[in-house]
C-alpha cells in the first residue's frame, strides 16, 4: 500500500513545484487519462467526503501533516503550496465525482517525477487516512479512493 499515491502525488507535486508551463495543455482526451483513475460514478463518494468544504479540509490537513512529517517535508521544499493545495483538491474532487474538471497542466512531468522518487509514499497514504479520519470518512469510503488510486500506481 505504500506507493498507492504514487503517479497522483508525484504529478502534482511536480505541477505545484515547477512555475506554470508556457505550453498548450494536452489535449482533452490525453488530459482526462493522465489525470489517474476515472472519478466514482455519481455523487456518494462526494457526499461521503463531505463536499468540497470536506475536500478543503482533508487536503489543508493532508499538506499540513506532509510538511511536519520528516519522511516527506523535505520533497516540499520549493513547492508552491497553494498551487498543490489548489491542485489536490481539484483532483480529489474530480475522482470522488464531484464534478470538477481536471486536467493536468502539462504532460512532461517525468523529469520532475524522477526528482520526487526519494519521496516516502507509505507517509503520504498514511497522512492522507489520518485526514480522512480527521474528516469523520468512514474507512471503508477511504479504502474505495485508495482502491479507486491503487491501478494508477502501476
Amino acid at each position: 500500500m505504500s506507493r498507492i499515491l504514487a503517479l497522483p502525488m508525484i504529478a502534482v507535486l511536480a505541477m505545484a513545484a515547477s512555475p506554470a508551463p508556457a505550453q498548450e495543455t494536452a489535449p482533452p482526451e490525453q488530459a482526462v487519462s493522465a489525470a489517474g483513475p476515472p472519478p466514482f460514478p455519481g455523487d456518494a463518494m462526494f457526499l461521503a467526503f463531505h463536499g468540497q468544504a470536506g475536500i478543503d479540509r482533508i487536503v489543508d490537513d493532508l499538506v499540513a501533516r506532509s510538511l511536519a512529517d520528516r519522511r516527506v517535508a523535505a520533497a516540499l521544499d520549493g513547492v508552491d503550496l497553494a498551487r498543490l493545495r489548489a491542485s489536490l483538491k481539484t483532483q480529489f474532487c474530480y475522482i470522488l465525482g464531484g464534478g470538477c474538471p481536471f486536467a493536468p497542466e502539462d504532460a512532461g512531468l517525468a523529469g520532475r517525477r524522477q526528482a520526487l522518487a526519494s519521496v516516502d509514499f507509505g507517509a503520504l497514504v498514511e497522512n492522507l487516512q489520518a485526514a480522512m479520519t480527521r474528516e469523520g470518512v468512514p474507512p471503508r469510503v477511504q479504502n474505495r479512493l485508495i482502491a479507486r488510486l491503487a491501478p494508477v500506481q502501476r
